[in-house]
């Protein structure tokens, strides 16, 4: 690990990226994440590695599908009407297990709204905008120590599952400086062990290479290409492998919560400050957060005690909601649910919550 450094969130994600592997980039401007690749294109030949300015985000993502075939480890961001054009993309990697990791510094809706700051993507994260069968792992870090941190983890996961992962992050994390300690940088010897491990089933160059790739690409072992249904179930127990092994969460004074807010990203950064004030007005209020918003943690509100609980307190920046209906369908009606919103590129302001929380913890 290196010392604390202040850095722009952006910027920290690109190096952490770099750090974690990273060696092909492919990415067009867009706002609030410019940052992303103007770093990577001054930072990522110093490590051998490739920056392309595509000439739209249909080209970048098709760049890294490319590039991830060859086995090396790749990373493309953009902001939120961008994502929209790489949905096929992400649908055609997971298909054809091949890893990436993609990051989205969302922006404000309605539509393609503004450069501001919004959760509006929460659905499109999480349910994925592309055709067919397929499901990606989705985080939601609320610092840009713990954004750092899960891109570095990602590059890793995104070889172990031959999947892409996602990490859905937003303007206020992408432009906002805070001190962060980077991890570790791989070094050269680290990456040509990742790609020599990975020349198992990437496309390189050798005699048959690309023919043995497209026998075992999409088609999990023992699972001939040909049987689309039966890759079908492969991937299911795969999706269902990552209810047991990604599955990550906080819960923030919750063991004698009478209420809980629960948020994520941003949004949850500002409601553990919340928490925080409540229990000082006498309030018992708690934060459950989700890290990994996809799979879902579920675990996290079965643990909690209804009977003791007034109710939940859903903070998003999404109008309408998108993350509350996740938690709707866990809690199951056992205690009631009430939403504290934001959305066209206004922030969440703690005391909206705050009020929001009183109200409810009122309510029964």
């Amino acid at each position: 690990m290196s010392g604390k450094v202040l850095m722009k969130g952006n910027e920290a994600f690109a190096e952490a990226a770099i750090r974690g592997g990273c060696r092909y980039y492919f990415g067009y401007p867009i706002t609030p994440q410019n940052e992303i690749p103007e770093y990577m294109s001054r930072e990522l030949p110093k490590c051998g590695g490739s920056f392309i300015q595509a000439e739209s985000e249909l080209c970048a993502i098709n760049m890294a599908y490319g590039a991830g075939l060859s086995g090396g480890r790749v990373f493309i961001t953009s902001s939120s009407p961008g994502i929209a054009l790489m949905q096929e993309g992400f649908s055609l990697m997971s298909s054809a297990e091949v890893p990436c990791v993609a990051m989205n510094v969302s922006r404000c809706g309605p539509g393609i709204g503004g450069i501001q700051p919004g959760q509006a993507d929460y659905i499109q994260a999480t349910r994925g905008g592309g055709n067919g069968d397929y499901k990606i792992p989705v985080f939601a870090p609320s610092s840009i120590q713990e954004g750092a941190d899960l891109i570095y983890e990602a590059m890793e996961l995104a070889d172990k599952w031959r999947n892409p992962i996602f990490i859905f992050t937003d303007g206020i994390m992408g432009q906002m400086m805070e001190p962060v300690v980077l991890p570790d940088m791989l070094s050269d010897e680290d990456i040509m062990a990742i790609r020599k491990k990975n020349e198992a089933w990437a496309v390189t160059g050798r005699k048959g290479a690309a023919e043995s790739h497209r026998v075992r690409c999409g088609a999990r072992p023992g699972v001939p290409r040909t049987n689309l249904e039966a890759k079908n179930r492969a991937d299911w127990e795969m999706y269902e492998q990552w209810k047991v092994d990604e599955v990550e969460y906080e819960s923030y004074k919750t063991d004698d919560a009478e209420l809980i807010i629960t948020s994520y990203g941003i949004s949850a950064r500002i409601s553990r400050s919340a928490v925080d004030i409540l229990r000082k007005d006498g309030y018992k209020a708690g934060l459950v957060r989700p890290i990994k918003v996809h799979p879902f943690p579920e675990i996290a509100y079965e643990q909690l005690d209804y009977s003791k609980l007034r109710g939940i307190l859903c903070v998003e920046m999404s109008i309408p909601p998108q993350f509350m209906y996740d938690v709707d369908a866990v809690v199951r009606k056992r205690a009631p649910i009430a939403t504290c919103l934001r959305s066209g590129g206004e922030i969440m302001a703690r005391s909206a919550i705050i009020e929001s929380a009183k109200e409810l913890y009122g309510s029964k």
